[in-house]
């Protein structure tokens, strides 16, 4: 069995696993380096996300290598080094819109100078976005947020359950900025991310700096964005960076789980501000949304699937958009271990 099949396996069941902002900042980049007996070398693309894997998710990670190999592993982390192509990853990463195409690395949260965009994902743009009744509303606004940032719908706020496609849009929103407008600049992050920098630059005394990089910018989007909820110093410190940005008209797009009326623990000064502009919802795709998602990915992949087995698979996966994908995934990586057809049959034996 090759290794990165294996790796190719694991990372599709840790997609259906982890939310998609957890599994974008964490392991999207990954790639797996050297397979010795039972240890298993990851390559990470710098420090802070070495030392996220190894506290949060080396458990999960060898719990999902061993189901996949049949035996108990062990899995360390390195850093890659700074001349490892990008290109490289996509020989391990999921079955997805486009092979991931050289992009800036950067620390996390880090922003340069003009132009700089930061922890944007190129594999997330409008065009490979399926768009359909679920969705047609964020899609619509998205779109015109990236036409006239600071403007239109400023903050736009993104809500939905997990894998509707909330990051993509956020990611197609970050991408299409910095194509049009290439002297802005653009911060993607997660809630927990602005939050661990936070309390980081506290303990360092770089407060200065941490404010810099997040409101001497042009665009900003936060996913997850309820996890700030019960964090009061948090919530104190995001409400000043809303601020800074909203007042200089700079555009602001936040995503959460739910809208800002139902997250509870929210202060009422941040919630009144998140409804300043819109608020629109994604909903789980419709059968026909998702069979159109299945044949999307399948192209992209070359991959050799069947009417019927797509149908097969859009009607077995119903939630969401992740999980379907991970199902994908999951067959392709099976089919190709075991140098086999992908089937009906397979697919019922992968997904039962």
């Amino acid at each position: 069995m090759d290794a990165k099949q294996v790796w190719r396996a694991a990372l599709g069941e840790l997609q259906v696993s982890l939310s998609p902002a957890n599994f974008e900042t964490w392991l999207r980049d990954t790639q797996l380096i050297d397979v010795d007996e039972q240890r298993f070398r990851i390559a990470v693309p710098n420090g802070f996300a070495k030392d996220w894997l190894e506290n949060r998710y080396r458990s999960l990670i060898s719990q999902t290598l061993a189901r996949i190999v049949g035996y108990s592993v062990q899995v360390e982390f390195a850093i890659s080094p700074s001349d490892t192509p990008v290109a490289e990853v996509a020989d391990v990463a999921p079955v997805g819109p486009s092979a991931p195409s050289p992009q800036v690395r950067l620390e996390p949260g880090r922003v340069g100078g003009e132009g700089t965009t930061a922890n944007l994902n190129p594999r997330y743009t409008f065009a490979n976005f399926i768009v359909g009744s679920a969705n047609r509303l964020a899609h619509a606004a998205s779109l015109s947020v990236a036409e006239r940032p600071g403007h239109a719908y400023n903050p736009l706020f993104l809500y939905g359950g997990v894998g509707l496609g909330k990051t993509h849009l956020m990611h197609a929103i970050g991408s299409q900025v910095a194509a049009k407008f290439p002297r802005k600049r653009v911060v993607y992050a997660t809630s927990e991310k602005f939050t661990n920098e936070f309390i980081t630059s506290i303990q360092q005394g770089k407060i200065d700096e941490f404010r810099a990089r997040y409101r001497r910018i042009d665009l900003l989007l936060i996913d997850d964005i309820q996890f700030i909820a019960d964090k009061e110093r948090t919530q104190e410190e995001f409400f000043h960076t809303f601020n800074a940005i909203h007042e200089d008209g700079k555009q602001i797009v936040l995503s959460s789980d739910r809208p800002p009326k139902a997250i509870l623990t929210l202060e009422e000064r941040l919630r009144s501000r998140f409804e300043w502009g819109l608020i629109a919802d994604l909903t789980a795709p419709d059968l026909e949304t998702r069979i159109a998602i299945l044949r999307a990915k399948a192209e992209v992949g070359a991959v050799p699937i069947t009417s019927d087995v797509v149908e097969f698979v859009a009607r077995k996966v119903v939630s969401n958009i992740r999980e379907l994908e991970g199902a994908l995934n999951r067959i392709v990586a099976y089919a190709s271990m075991g140098a086999m057809p992908i089937s009906i049959e397979l697919a019922q034996a992968v997904l039962s």
